[in-house]
């Protein structure tokens, strides 16, 4: 019988070759997250890498790794330079997790062959080192899992040479609040004419022209104060606010909203909590990020909204920073629930450049004017009623791709009081 198959297959070949037909190539099937892959190149050196999902993971590895807590990032390297580079895993994660590692833990109930393949199928799906000159590699890094957005930092090194790419990589399966505006595309193909300064005192003008306050929707009532400005982008700011434990906020929906009344009943941490609505330049903040301490009631946060202005190129964000020291009910908000702010809105705002001298990089920080100032003896209100103090600066945060020391951090020319001019020892005038 399979003589005579192999037969009638000879005969349909043969037929097709004297009729002219042709074989269709085979179709390869590329899988989504290396279609949604991020590129970036430097010098002779490609690298692309994605943040798999929950189910993304369970289907490639066969086993459902986001339960415990395991996140797959895959990552490409193309080396078209003259010597071998070594991807450092530990740069993606400190505590990342070897192939035999997270094997084993799926392996409670297998028999000694079914781990064995278990394992096999791990280390074959992991990235090998090193990646020799014309060649392109790919393959895992297990990571621990990070809801919503991801830093994916690349270290790759070489006899006298490495090569460093830090990453803002959002992770599908999870609604971030900065999805619904659009936000990183506006950034990237303006809808609306923009205004490139590259003169410092024009720059200095037009940020403090800016509004004093987020307002409501409606713009009749003032909120918290807009006493941050963050000039960079995908490259160089967003990389530094992950690196620094900074998570991106889960959008109001049912689900996130039980779960922060819950999270506010119970006190569990909850580092993706939404946020309330505030208003700038006529709708609520594009994104917000957070600082989430060990339950849901103190946390460090902010509201950014996307400007028409850019320095030197770079995107402009205004944006408001407060810290949250606990949670109450209240009418004021969608969730029926708040945090509390502490009124010393300017410790929050030095505590955020102090933490960003750390995150590689920062390259230039001034404080100027733009935020009336509240004497702590006639604090003003925010939407929700909270008090707050301020001496009515607000400061302004650059951030370039290239890694800065601490003593490469500049200061512009402005107001330079103590508690701004500590965090760069030495540093600007």
């Amino acid at each position: 019988m399979k003589r005579i198959v192999t037969r009638v297959r000879a005969v349909i070949f043969a037929g097709c070759i004297l009729a002219g037909c042709s074989a269709a190539p085979p179709t390869v099937s590329v899988p989504a997250y290396q279609n949604r892959a991020v590129t970036r190149t430097e010098g002779g050196v490609q690298v692309s890498t994605a943040v798999l999902s929950p189910a993304e993971s369970a289907a490639v590895y066969g086993v459902p790794l986001s339960e415990r807590k395991i996140q797959p990032v895959w990552i490409e390297v193309r080396n078209r330079e003259d010597g071998n580079y070594f991807l450092l895993s530990p740069g993606l994660d400190p505590n990342f997790f070897p192939a035999s590692e997270a094997a084993e833990a799926f392996g409670n109930h297998a028999s000694h062959d079914e781990q064995v393949a278990l394992d096999s199928r791990f280390r074959a799906l992991g990235f090998r080192n090193p990646v020799r000159p014309g060649e392109t590699v790919s393959g895992f890094v297990l990571t621990n899992l990070h809801e919503g957005a991801k830093l994916v930092q690349i270290d790759l090194v070489a006899k006298g040479r490495a090569q460093t790419f830090s990453i803002f990589v959002p992770v599908p399966g999870f609604e971030t609040d900065y999805k619904r505006s659009q936000v990183f595309k506006r950034a990237a193909d303006p809808d609306e004419p923009i205004v490139n300064y590259t003169d410092d005192g024009s720059f200095r003008a037009a940020v403090e022209a800016l509004p004093c306050c987020a307002t409501n929707e409606d713009g009749s009532k003032n909120g918290d104060p807009l006493n941050l400005v963050v000039v960079g982008g995908l490259d160089d700011a967003f990389p530094s606010f992950v690196r620094r434990g900074w998570s991106v906020t889960e959008q109001k929906w049912s689900g996130a909203i039980r779960r922060m009344i819950s999270a506010a009943l119970s006190g569990e941490a909850y580092v993706n909590a939404p946020v309330s609505d505030l208003f700038l330049f006529g709708h609520a903040q594009d994104l917000a990020l957070q600082k989430a301490r060990g339950d849901i009631h103190q946390r460090n946060h902010m509201r950014l909204w996307l400007s028409n202005m850019r320095y030197h190129g770079k995107p402009v964000w205004v944006g408001q920073v407060s810290r949250d020291i606990g949670t109450r009910l209240t009418w004021h908000t969608s969730t029926f629930t708040t945090h509390k702010i502490d009124p010393d809105v300017d410790e929050a705002r030095t505590a955020l450049t102090e933490d960003m001298t750390y995150s590689q990089n920062l390259s230039k920080i001034g404080l100027l004017n733009g935020v009336v100032a509240a004497p702590e003896s006639m604090p003003r209100e925010n939407l929700t009623t909270d008090p707050y103090f301020t001496d009515g600066y607000r400061i302004v945060l650059v951030f370039d791709r290239a890694p800065s020391s601490l003593a490469d951090i500049t200061v512009f020319p402005w107001i330079t009081p103590y508690k701004v001019m500590r965090v760069a020892p030495g540093a600007g005038p």
